[in-house]
């Protein structure tokens, strides 16, 4: 066992004396992260800047001690964790783990977050610690414009974490072909034809498709399909 890995780990809530400790070392983790984080866009000051204004009241922010130095924090919301960083000088003795176990035992719900795909220490560590990748993104929805993965602790009952999962995206599934029957009936009023075309159709498919490769172009067209024809059926 390492001298640090022997000595005594201390967490707690962090204060707002402790914020400029812990843009150190969101910094310092994402310096020594090498290629596996994407180039940040913002400048070091800019990100001191960012942790010194987070309001306590609305993060659930804990800070991990190791003889007096600040060896790492965590910052979540109820249903997300949106910061886990160890410090360089501390990494592998457990500190992430004790801080992930921290956020899990308060959210025996389970939790969300996101994480870069070319990450993949941190995407072990959360594989270690029961967590499930869910969906990929391009990065279209983040600062660095870099894909990311959700990924989701589910807490002791999976099956009722994931149930909810997909409740809300069933709502989101709901709006958009909400939009989508509400346009197809809205397009037939100005189109020159009453003809499909299917050269529009295989371009939509294409870029869905792009959004989520897991599919692949062939089922998303099929999916396009079925929308554009119950559209059509509905607005008839």
């Amino acid at each position: 066992m390492s001298r640090r890995a022997s000595t005594e780990l201390t967490l707690r809530p962090a204060t707002p004396a402790d914020l400029p400790a812990l843009a150190e070392v969101h910094l310092a983790s994402r310096r020594a992260a090498g290629t596996a984080f994407p180039a940040s866009v913002h400048t070091d000051d800019e990100a001191r800047a960012w942790v010194g204004g987070w309001d306590l009241t609305a993060y659930d922010v804990w800070l991990a001690d190791r003889e007096g130095h600040v060896a790492g924090y965590a910052r979540a919301t109820p249903t997300w964790l949106d910061d886990l960083y160890v410090h360089p000088d501390h990494q592998g003795a457990g500190v992430g783990s004790a801080l992930f176990e921290t956020v899990a035992a308060r959210r025996p719900q389970g939790f969300c977050l996101w994480v870069f795909e070319s990450n993949e220490p941190a995407r072990a560590f959360y594989r270690r610690h029961g967590c499930l990748e869910l969906e990929r993104t391009d990065g279209s929805a983040n600062e660095e414009g870099a894909p990311d993965i959700r990924v989701a602790w589910p807490g002791p009952d999976p099956l009722a974490f994931l149930r909810r999962l997909i409740d809300e995206a069933d709502l989101v599934l709901g709006d958009v072909l909400a939009r989508r029957t509400a346009l197809t009936r809205a397009v037939q009023s100005v189109k020159p034809s009453g003809e499909r075309d299917p050269r529009r159709e295989a371009e939509i498919a294409r870029r869905v498709a792009a959004v989520v490769p897991e599919l692949g172009e062939e089922r998303v067209a099929r999916i396009v399909d079925v929308i554009i024809r119950e559209s059509l059926d509905a607005a008839g």
